[in-house]
C-alpha cells in the first residue's frame, strides 16, 4: 500500500478513511493557509535588521526597501493565484500535486530568506512567497469547497478566517520575539519547522473525490415512491423554482476567442459577485490596517515595548477566532445578506469609537491605565465585526459560479472554483498590502481618528452595496411554493 496518492494511483493507500475525512481535509488546508500568512509576518519585523546588518543597506534606504520586498510579494501574489486557478480547473482529477508544489516555493523562499546575502536574493525569496500564497489560497479554497459543499461552506471558512487572522496578526509579535530571543536561526527554524509539518500534512491528505475512487459500490434496492401527493406537489414546486432560477444565469455564446476558452470572465457581469469579491478586499484591507497601526498606537500613547503591543491584538484576534465559526453558521442558515450587511453596519461606529484613546478629552480625564482598558475593548468590539465578515464573501461568490456552472454545463468543462478562488485570493493579497499602505498613510496625514474616520466610511458604502446586491440570487425560492392545505 502507497502513502502517496495520485490521480492514476490503483492501490488504496494506508488510513485512507481518515485521510480523506473532512476534518482532516479542512484542518490540512487551515494549516497551510495559516502557515502561508504567519509566516508572511514572521518575517516582517526581522527585515530592518536584516537589511541594515547582513547587506547593509544604508539606514535611508531601508524602509524603502522594505516596501519593494512587501511590493514583489503582492505583485506574485496577484499573478499566480489566477494563473493556480485556471491550471487547477483544467487538471482536476487531483489538486494534490499543484496543492504540494505550493509549499516547495514557500519552503525555497524560506531558505532563501534565511541564507540571502543580497536584495535581489530576498526579492527573489519574496516572490516565490508570495506566489506560493497565491497557490495555497486558490487551491486550498476550492478543495474545501468540494469537501464540505456550498451548504457548510460558512461555518467552514468562518472557523478557518478566524484560524488564520490570527496567525496572521500575531506572526509579526511572535517573530520579533524570537529575534530578540534567538536571533536569525530561531526565526527562520520555526519558519522551516512549520513548513516541514504542512508538508507532511498535504502528503497524508487525500482529497474525497479520489477517495470515491476505491469505495466499494453499494447494492441498490427498488425505489418505491411514497404515495404522498402533497410531498409530491411540493417537490415538483421547488424543481420548477429552481428552473427558473437557473434561467436567469444562462448566458449567450460566446463570441470570441478569448471568452471561450476564458468563459469565466463572463459571470463579472454580475453585481452581487462584485459585491461579494469587494467585500473581500475590504476584509483584507482592515486586517492589514489593524496589523500596520495598533502598535504604533501602543508605542506611541501607552509607551508599550513590542510583546506589549501584540498582547493588544489579542482582544481583536480573540474575539474574531471564537465568534467566526458562529457568523459562519449564521450565514449557511440565514444567508449571506444579513452577516454582510450587519457587520460592515456594526464596524462603521466601532472604527469610529477607535479614536476615543488618542483624544485629548478623553486623555484628561482617563489614568493611563483606564485607557488602555478602553482601547482593548473597543479593539475586541471591532474583533466582532472582523469575525462577521469573514465568510459572506467567499459564500456569496461560491453560490453564484455554482449557478452559472448549472446553468452553462456547456461553456464549463466542470465548476470553475479554482478560478473563483483564483481571483478571490488574489483580491485578498491585494486588501493585505493596501491596507497598511492606505491606513499607513492616512494616520500620518490627517492622523488616526480621521484615519479610521475613513475606513469607517469605507464600511458604511460596503454595507449599502450589500443591501443592494448580494443575497439576490437567494430571493424567491419560497414564496411560490405555497400549497393550500
Amino acid at each position: 500500500m502507497s502513502t502517496y496518492v495520485g490521480p492514476e494511483s490503483s492501490t488504496p493507500p494506508l488510513g485512507l478513511r481518515w485521510r480523506s475525512h473532512p476534518l482532516f481535509i479542512i484542518f490540512t488546508v487551515g494549516m497551510g493557509a495559516f502557515v502561508d500568512l504567519f509566516l508572511f509576518g514572521l518575517i516582517v519585523p526581522v527585515l530592518p535588521f536584516l537589511l541594515k546588518d547582513r547587506i547593509h543597506v544604508p539606514d535611508s534606504q531601508i524602509q524603502g526597501t522594505i516596501s519593494t520586498l512587501l511590493a514583489v510579494y503582492a505583485a506574485a501574489s496577484c499573478a499566480a493565484s489566477p494563473i493556480a486557478g485556471i491550471l487547477a480547473d483544467k487538471f482536476s482529477s487531483s489538486r494534490q500535486l499543484p496543492f504540494l508544489l505550493g509549499l516547495v516555493l514557500l519552503l525555497s523562499s524560506t531558505i532563501l530568506l534565511a541564507l540571502g546575502q543580497s536584495v535581489t536574493v530576498l526579492a527573489i525569496a519574496r516572490f516565490l512567497q508570495g506566489a506560493s500564497g497565491g497557490v495555497v489560497w486558490t487551491i486550498g479554497i476550492a478543495i474545501i469547497m468540494e469537501t464540505v459543499g456550498q451548504e457548510n461552506l460558512g461555518k467552514t471558512m468562518g472557523t478557518l478566517f478566524s484560524f488564520i487572522s490570527v496567525g496572521g496578526l500575531f506572526s509579526p509579535v511572535i517573530g520579533g520575539l524570537l529575534y530578540a530571543r534567538t536571533g536569525y536561526k530561531g526565526v527562520f527554524g520555526v519558519g522551516i519547522g512549520l513548513v516541514g509539518i504542512d508538508f507532511v500534512l498535504r502528503v497524508l491528505m487525500v482529497e474525497e473525490k479520489v477517495a470515491r475512487k476505491y469505495s466499494t459500490p453499494k447494492l441498490s434496492t427498488p425505489n418505491i415512491p411514497p404515495n404522498n401527493t402533497h410531498e409530491d406537489t411540493e417537490q415538483t414546486c421547488l424543481l420548477s423554482n429552481s428552473t427558473a432560477i437557473l434561467h436567469s444565469y444562462r448566458l449567450s455564446t460566446p463570441t470570441n476567442r478569448f471568452t471561450r476558452n476564458f468563459p469565466f470572465v463572463m459571470l463579472f457581469r454580475h453585481t452581487g459577485l462584485l459585491t461579494a469579491i469587494w467585500i473581500g478586499f475590504m476584509q483584507a484591507l482592515l486586517l492589514g490596517s489593524f496589523d500596520a497601526t495598533v502598535p504604533l498606537v501602543a508605542s506611541e500613547q501607552f509607551a508599550f515595548d513590542s510583546l506589549r503591543a501584540g498582547l493588544l491584538f489579542l482582544p481583536l484576534g480573540g474575539a474574531d477566532f471564537l465568534l467566526g465559526p458562529v457568523f459562519g453558521w449564521c450565514v449557511d442558515r440565514f444567508g449571506t445578506r444579513l452577516a454582510s450587511v450587519l457587520g460592515f453596519a456594526w464596524l462603521v461606529p466601532a472604527l469610529v469609537l477607535l479614536r476615543l484613546p488618542t483624544e485629548p478629552a478623553i486623555i484628561d480625564k482617563l489614568d493611563r491605565y483606564h485607557l488602555i482598558t478602553l482601547y482593548a475593548c473597543l479593539l475586541a468590539v471591532n474583533g466582532i465585526g472582523l469575525a462577521s465578515i469573514s465568510s459572506p464573501s467567499i459564500v456569496e461568490a461560491g453560490g453564484i459560479v455554482e449557478k452559472y456552472y448549472e446553468a452553462n454545463k456547456e461553456l464549463f468543462e466542470q465548476a470553475p472554483y479554482a478560478q473563483l478562488y483564483g481571483i478571490s485570493s488574489m483580491v485578498w493579497g491585494a486588501g493585505l498590502t493596501v491596507g497598511p499602505l492606505v491606513a499607513g498613510g492616512l494616520r500620518e496625514k490627517i492622523g488616526y481618528g480621521n484615519m479610521n474616520l475613513v475606513l469607517a466610511g469605507l464600511c458604511g458604502i460596503t454595507s449599502v452595496s450589500a443591501v443592494l446586491f448580494i443575497g439576490a440570487s437567494e430571493q424567491g425560492n419560497d414564496a411560490t411554493c405555497e400549497n393550500d392545505d
